[in-house]
């Protein structure tokens, strides 16, 4: 029961931030929104997060948390880039009022290939990262 509160408060407070800086940035000081509207999402801006259909590569949250000075404030990464502790969350927020949550559809293995030279990874290493999102069969060899 502790875990769910904990999680379901980050979320909260990530939620309770994300209105504040729309506010205070402008973008959204003037939204009168009920409860309903704010489940819809029906704000300006986005808050996009590392693991989720836009943003599928969680190895970036580690360049994130780096940013951040994230373990000053006591949250770790694990090696599979999990936060600790749990109930934490992490995002972007994008001010544009155009901003729009999308999926990131099937990446075929050029476009893979050409994200592992960027990040300065290997193939098989994203491909691990984007498994979900491959619009192909991995091999063993690859």
């Amino acid at each position: 029961m502790v875990k769910a509160l904990a999680d379901r408060l980050a979320e909260a407070v990530a939620e309770y931030l994300h209105a504040r800086a729309r506010r205070e940035w402008g973008y959204g000081a003037h939204e009168q929104l009920t409860p309903e509207d704010l489940a819809a999402e029906r704000y300006r801006g986005i808050r996009p997060t590392f693991g989720y259909p836009a943003c599928p590569d969680h190895s970036e949250k580690g360049k994130l948390f780096e940013l951040l000075g994230a373990e000053r404030a006591g949250i770790t990464l694990t090696d599979s880039y999990a936060m600790s502790p749990a109930a934490s969350v992490s995002g972007l927020y994008f001010a544009n009022p155009e901003a729009r949550y999308f999926t990131v559809g099937p990446v075929d293995r050029d476009q893979v290939a050409d994200y592992a030279a960027r990040k300065g990874m290997n193939l098989t290493q994203v491909e691990r990262w984007l498994a979900p999102n491959l619009a192909y069969e991995r091999t063993n060899a690859s």
